[in-house]
């Protein structure tokens, strides 16, 4: 069929002026960059109701995007497979390499946020650890799921959708490494995975969320008031490795077996998580003592998962020139010390590091 020119020019301005507004609107769009590490997130089942015992770490990032369409109207997304791991075996090499591309992306002004999507298992280790080593006040947010992507209500779309557009918001920014899960927002120094399977497991119990993501709307409620990511002393660009730093725990009639076994095998640090106030039993303590004496660092971490670790309080730290975890995780605790360890030896300073972050 063929069309006069005054019909033609016509058509040919409306699709010119459709594609020029297409065009703003994408301009107008966040630019966020998704970084895929694997996980249940990226998981696949034998059926769907196959909730336990499926797969980690198959899916691709290209594909979990693809998933989810409804981002491309919120965000302009790329995507980069950084790693394909289960979350439980993540190594302080892989830590490294993932916040220094987060670091170089966010350098890049056409970068305005970072998704990363990781497993569950130790997605608030990887969150802190990011949250103390990133060097930007652009959002950074962790998400993951907790059900395989090939499950009946398969949590992950909906986590990731929030995640981009969090990622995307800018009043995001200047509050450190954000999680997002379960359309709650948590900041990452005080989260912690609280259930084995059910998709509310990531929760801040003590002192709270810090937000709600409603309608793809983040809604903030409190401000995180210790020092993260451009606030931190801590360089990455120096590093090649991290110290290694172990966790000894207590139980009723525990010996020194682990922490003689940790000490031999070379650590540098050692978190201790006692048990109620990091109270030291006394078949432990003469070998944490005897560690300290080595020259291994000492921090009296709590497994009881809330409240303040008081110094002086169960043990006299000062004598024992011992450490106190504050109110971190012994797994958070073990991130800041060796962290801390790149910067000095001093327990002093060691201690101002944990009432500092």
């Amino acid at each position: 069929m063929l069309f006069p020119r005054s019909a033609h020019a016509a058509l040919c301005g409306v699709l010119f002026l459709f594609a020029a507004a297409v065009q703003a609107q994408t301009a107008k769009l966040p630019n966020v960059t998704i970084l895929a590490t694997g996980g249940t997130i990226a998981g696949t089942g034998a059926s769907s109701t196959t909730t336990v015992g499926y797969t980690a770490a198959t899916v691709g990032v290209q594909s979990l995007i693809a998933a989810v369409p409804e981002i491309t109207k919120v965000a302009n997304v790329t995507g980069e497979q950084v790693f394909q791991i289960a979350s439980e075996n993540i190594s302080d090499a892989q830590w490294l390499q993932l916040a220094n591309r987060v670091n170089v992306l966010l350098a890049q002004s056409s970068v305005d946020g970072i998704v990363i999507t990781h497993g569950t298992d130790t997605l608030e280790e990887t969150a802190y650890f990011l949250n103390l080593v990133v060097k930007s006040k652009k959002p950074v947010v962790v998400v993951g799921s907790m059900r395989p992507s090939t499950a009946l209500s398969a949590d992950g779309p909906i986590n990731l959708y929030n995640a981009v557009r969090l990622a995307g918001t800018p009043e995001a920014a200047g509050r450190g490494v954000l999680v997002a899960m379960n359309d709650q927002i948590h900041a990452a120094r005080d989260v912690t995975k609280a259930n084995t399977t059910t998709a509310d497991t990531f929760r801040t119990t003590e002192l709270g969320m810090i937000g709600y993501i409603q309608g793809g709307k983040p809604f903030f409620y409190r401000d995180v008031t210790r020092k993260h990511t451009v606030d931190t002393e801590f360089d990455l660009a120096k590093l090649d490795a991290l110290p290694q730093v172990d966790v000894a725990y207590a139980y009723a009639n525990v010996g020194d077996v682990a922490v003689n076994a940790l000490v031999a095998a070379g650590a540098k640090g050692l978190v201790h998580a006692g048990v109620g106030n990091g109270s030291l039993p006394a078949k432990t303590k003469p070998a944490l003592v005897a560690a300290r004496a080595k020259g291994v660092i000492v921090v009296r971490a709590s497994r009881v998962g809330q409240g303040i670790v008081a110094r002086n309080g169960e043990a006299n730290d000062d004598q024992l020139d011992f450490v106190v975890a504050d109110t971190l995780s012994p797994q958070k605790a073990r991130i800041l010390l060796m962290l801390a360890l790149t910067k000095t030896t001093s327990t002093k300073e060691i201690q101002r590091m944990f009432y500092t972050y």
